[in-house]
């Protein structure tokens, strides 16, 4: 395993809004899984939330975690796992505002050709997990990303009683949002951000060898 920040290191980034600190957990068994694979790292990044009061500024850092997240980061990547609690069925705020001002990476292809994937957390167990995923996915595939999901080779999403989806990983916080993430629901993570680095190293020594 490379240690993560190695100049040797491939990055996948891992980014992330989180309320109240599922997806965060989520996010943490992610980075796991790809730094479980020899030659990548995980890059670890969150977005501010929004205000609902306009002249509201964000401090440049967060308290604690990982830092902000950059449009750079989309460039410097090799892959991208992208993470929201669910919204109504859909990514919150503070993530979509986030990719709506990724224009120039779009322009440039900044993202193009790079594996990528999606998960998320709901307080149910039919709260939306799905459609969250779905929806997440639409902006990835906007920016040229080679979208992957779980396959049932997984054998726990045939066995999982939270949760876990074939369109990526997913977790059932409860109504209190103080369920953790189960060996089941982080066993997928890790599988997910694996699945991601492994896409991305051979995607990368593809092109090594190409120009080789």
């Amino acid at each position: 395993m490379t240690a993560p920040g190695s100049r040797d290191a491939r990055e996948v980034l891992i980014l992330y809004y989180s309320r109240h600190g599922a997806t965060a957990a989520m996010a943490r068994e992610i980075a796991a899984g790809v730094d479980g694979v020899s030659g990548m790292a995980a890059r670890l990044r969150t977005v501010a939330p929004v205000s609902a009061t306009p002249e509201a500024v964000a401090p440049p850092v967060p308290d604690d975690g990982p830092p902000y997240a950059r449009p750079e980061d989309l460039a410097e990547c090799d892959g991208l796992v992208m993470g929201s609690p669910t919204r109504f069925g859909n990514m919150a705020a503070p993530l979509k505002y986030f990719l709506d001002g990724t224009s120039a990476q779009w322009l440039g292809g900044a993202l193009a050709g790079k594996p990528g994937a999606v998960f998320t957390s709901t307080a149910s167990l039919h709260g939306g997990q799905e459609s969250t995923l779905l929806t997440m996915a639409l902006p990835l595939l906007h920016h040229g990303l080679l979208f992957c999901g779980l396959p049932y080779t997984e054998e726990r999403l045939s066995t999982t009683t939270s949760g876990g989806t074939p369109y990526g990983a997913s977790h059932v916080a409860g109504a209190d949002a103080g369920r953790p993430v189960d060996a089941d629901e982080a066993h997928l993570c890790r599988a997910l951000g694996a699945r991601v680095a492994e896409i991305a190293l051979t995607l990368h020594r593809g092109r090594e060898k190409t120009r080789g």
